[in-house]
């Protein structure tokens, strides 16, 4: 199977793209794997992403868009199949993607999208606080350090402020919705209800992805 999934911040994409790979034995292509593996192997294109890095520039799309294509044309992917994670980031790599799978004559099989409502993810996200001096982490709704605890005790990382996590979702929500919205022209996007327990994610994930193989 080829596949891709996709989710906002905190939808749990991470966990279940983790147990889609060990379940159905594919190959699971994430975005930071591919970069450190092309500049690792110093070829062409990682040296050049490098080149970019190390500058503290963004790697320009078509430097990524290549590094993905020359992952998905290794001996692997011919007998495994694929799991892309965090990749395509925008509708012009989305477009991309599907010009590279076609010159490598690999049709893609379905798109997961773990969804969950912003709100609640909102909630998730903004709720994280760690201890001051013992640096132990907690959330205020879904672990919180006690019944009652002092808030100045507690610090939030800027990350985890309601306002960066609020522009977070957005900006996701803004790249990402132009991406499902090709993949369901194309029907194969499969819409999976974040917001229940993980093993249930995974459940629904798993009779979807049964009914493809």
């Amino acid at each position: 199977m080829n596949l891709l999934i996709m989710g906002l911040p905190g939808a749990g994409k991470g966990t279940q793209a983790a147990k889609i790979v060990e379940q159905f034995n594919i190959a699971h292509i994430s975005t930071g794997d591919m970069f450190r593996a092309a500049i690792g192997n110093e070829t062409g294109l990682g040296l050049l992403a490098k080149s970019f890095m190390d500058a503290g520039n963004l790697v320009p799309d078509d430097v990524t868009n290549g590094i993905v294509k020359e992952r998905l044309a290794q001996e692997d992917i011919k007998t495994k199949g694929f799991l892309l994670d965090g990749y395509p980031r925008t509708i012009d790599q989305a477009h991309a993607l599907d010009q590279n799978l076609a010159d490598l004559g690999i049709a893609l099989d379905g798109v997961i999208n773990i969804s969950i409502d912003p709100a609640k993810l909102q909630e998730r996200l903004s709720g994280r606080i760690i201890h001051k001096v013992t640096g132990e982490t907690f959330h205020k709704v879904f672990n919180p350090p006690a019944e009652t605890y002092n808030e100045e005790d507690y610090y939030q990382r800027e990350d985890d402020k309601p306002e960066s996590v609020a522009r977070r979702l957005e900006v996701n929500i803004a790249q990402g919705q132009p991406i499902i919205d090709h993949y369901r022209t194309q029907n194969l996007v499969h819409d999976i209800d974040g917001d229940q327990d993980i093993d249930l994610v995974f459940a629904d994930i798993e009779k979807v992805l049964s009914g493809l193989k």
